[in-house]
Order: C-alpha cells, then structure tokens, then sequence
C-alpha cells in the first residue's frame, strides 16, 4: 500500500499551522489537485474536538474524482485525523501533527497512506499523487506566509 509521510519545519507556531490546515474549506485555492472541497456536516464532540464530514474533489488532466471523509480535528493535541468513507479509495488515512520548536517556528508531520479500489486507476494516479504529497509542505507552508506573514 502507497505511503507517504514527512516532517517538515516551519517558520510559524504550532496553533497557527494547524490552524491553516484544519480550514479545510480554503483548500481548493492552494492545495495540489484539491479542485473543490464541500463540508456535508459539522458537530462538536466537546472538550474543543470537532468532526467535519467532507467532500473533496482531486482533478489531474482527464482524472476527476471525489471522494467523502471523516476529517477530525483535535486542537488540544494539536493533531488532524482523517479517515476515509466513500469514493475511488479502497484505503485512505491520513495525519496531521504540530509541535513547536519555538514561539515562532514549529514542526508540522504529514502521513498519508491509501489503495485505490482499481489496480488501473491506481497504476495511473500512483505517480501523480505521490508528487502531489510531496509538494504538499511547500504548499501549506506557502499559504501561512500568505496568511500569517513571513
């Protein structure tokens, strides 16, 4: 099964980086092959946790697929948790965690695992996605310099 992972620091803080990328619905104008991304669903689970059901688009020249999540959010641990629910994927989890390393700078880990249901599709998407998460650092750390300042 196709994986990805790195840790990547940062010069911005912890709770602002995670943040940036628990705004899931800004995701269309900065990340990688996101074309669009709709919220279904919202709920509280108390103790500052919340839980988002999401749709997100992923487009790539011919290559046009959505596919819903289970996107959890837990701000106290600094950590987003992502599990898939429906769509091309046969497996799909991903994670997110923030650490400071100072007041201004922080380390933010990515992990991304997935399988797509069909070997062709995954064959051809394989080599796309995995260029895709790997610009996936520069891509939000781009975006908290846009929203936060250098």
């Amino acid at each position: 099964m196709p994986s990805f992972s790195s840790l990547h620091k940062v010069n911005h803080n912890a709770d602002d980086m995670f943040r940036l990328v628990a705004d899931v619905e800004q995701y269309p104008q900065f990340v990688p092959l996101c074309q669009d991304l709709h919220i279904r669903g919202r709920k509280d689970l108390g103790d500052g946790r919340t839980v988002l059901v999401a749709d997100m688009t992923v487009a790539y020249k011919l290559f046009k697929e959505t596919f819903t999540s289970r996107v959890e959010l837990r701000p106290e641990e600094r950590t987003i948790l992502v599990e898939y629910l429906d769509g091309p994927f046969k497996h799909l989890e991903n994670k997110w965690t923030f650490e400071d390393a100072d007041e201004e700078t922080c380390s933010v880990g990515f992990y991304i695992s997935y399988e797509f249901r069909s070997r062709t599709l995954g064959s051809l998407m394989g080599v796309m996605f995995d260029k895709a998460f790997r610009k996936f650092s520069s891509a939000f750390e781009a975006r908290a310099d846009q929203v936060y300042g250098t």
